[in-house]
Protein backbone atom coordinates (compact mmCIF):
# COMPACT_ATOMS: atom_id res chain seq x y z
CA UNK A 1 0.00 0.00 0.00
CA UNK A 2 1.15 3.16 -1.15
CA UNK A 3 1.28 6.22 1.84
CA UNK A 4 0.23 9.72 -0.46
CA UNK A 5 1.88 12.19 1.03
CA UNK A 6 -0.71 15.03 2.28
CA UNK A 7 -0.28 18.89 0.47
CA UNK A 8 0.75 20.13 3.82
CA UNK A 9 3.84 17.19 3.92
CA UNK A 10 4.39 18.42 0.44
CA UNK A 11 4.58 21.80 1.49
CA UNK A 12 7.21 20.85 4.19
CA UNK A 13 9.10 18.94 1.79
CA UNK A 14 9.51 21.81 -0.28
CA UNK A 15 9.95 24.69 2.54
CA UNK A 16 13.04 22.44 3.50
CA UNK A 17 14.26 22.16 0.10
CA UNK A 18 13.89 26.04 -0.51
CA UNK A 19 15.74 26.69 3.05
CA UNK A 20 18.68 24.69 1.93
CA UNK A 21 19.64 26.34 -1.13
CA UNK A 22 18.46 29.57 0.22
CA UNK A 23 22.01 30.44 1.39
CA UNK A 24 23.77 29.26 -1.86
CA UNK A 25 21.56 31.55 -3.56
CA UNK A 26 22.15 34.61 -1.54
CA UNK A 27 25.97 33.76 -1.91
CA UNK A 28 25.27 33.51 -5.57
CA UNK A 29 23.34 37.07 -5.58
CA UNK A 30 26.30 38.63 -3.81
CA UNK A 31 28.68 37.16 -6.02
CA UNK A 32 27.17 38.35 -9.06
CA UNK A 33 26.65 42.01 -7.82
CA UNK A 34 30.24 42.35 -6.65
CA UNK A 35 31.11 41.30 -10.25
CA UNK A 36 28.58 43.38 -11.87
CA UNK A 37 30.14 47.07 -9.77
CA UNK A 38 33.53 45.56 -10.37
CA UNK A 39 32.63 45.32 -14.44
CA UNK A 40 31.22 48.96 -14.40
CA UNK A 41 34.19 49.99 -12.16
CA UNK A 42 36.63 49.31 -14.64
CA UNK A 43 34.10 51.04 -17.60
CA UNK A 44 32.37 48.40 -19.18
CA UNK A 45 28.97 49.46 -20.55
CA UNK A 46 25.93 48.82 -18.64
CA UNK A 47 24.49 47.30 -22.22
CA UNK A 48 27.37 44.86 -22.10
CA UNK A 49 27.17 44.07 -17.99
CA UNK A 50 23.33 43.52 -18.63
CA UNK A 51 23.95 41.07 -20.96
CA UNK A 52 26.52 38.64 -18.60
CA UNK A 53 23.99 39.06 -15.70
CA UNK A 54 20.97 37.98 -14.76
CA UNK A 55 19.85 42.11 -14.48
CA UNK A 56 18.14 44.14 -16.79
CA UNK A 57 19.67 47.45 -18.10
CA UNK A 58 17.81 49.46 -16.47
CA UNK A 59 18.51 48.00 -12.81
CA UNK A 60 22.37 48.03 -14.16
CA UNK A 61 22.29 51.75 -14.61
CA UNK A 62 20.19 52.57 -11.56
CA UNK A 63 22.54 49.92 -9.30
CA UNK A 64 25.66 52.00 -11.31
CA UNK A 65 23.90 55.54 -9.77
CA UNK A 66 23.62 54.09 -6.25
CA UNK A 67 27.15 53.11 -5.79
CA UNK A 68 28.05 56.38 -7.33
CA UNK A 69 29.30 55.42 -10.85
CA UNK A 70 28.96 58.35 -13.60
CA UNK A 71 27.47 57.32 -16.68
CA UNK A 72 29.90 56.54 -19.51
CA UNK A 73 30.71 59.84 -22.14
CA UNK A 74 29.07 60.00 -25.23
CA UNK A 75 31.10 58.13 -27.90
CA UNK A 76 32.17 54.91 -25.75
CA UNK A 77 34.99 56.59 -24.05
CA UNK A 78 35.97 54.69 -20.64
CA UNK A 79 36.28 56.89 -18.29
CA UNK A 80 39.37 56.98 -15.88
Amino acid sequence: MSAEKSPLDLLADATRRYRRTEAAHEEARQAVTAAVLDALRAGERPTDVAERSPFTDAYIRRFARENGIEPRRKGGAKTP
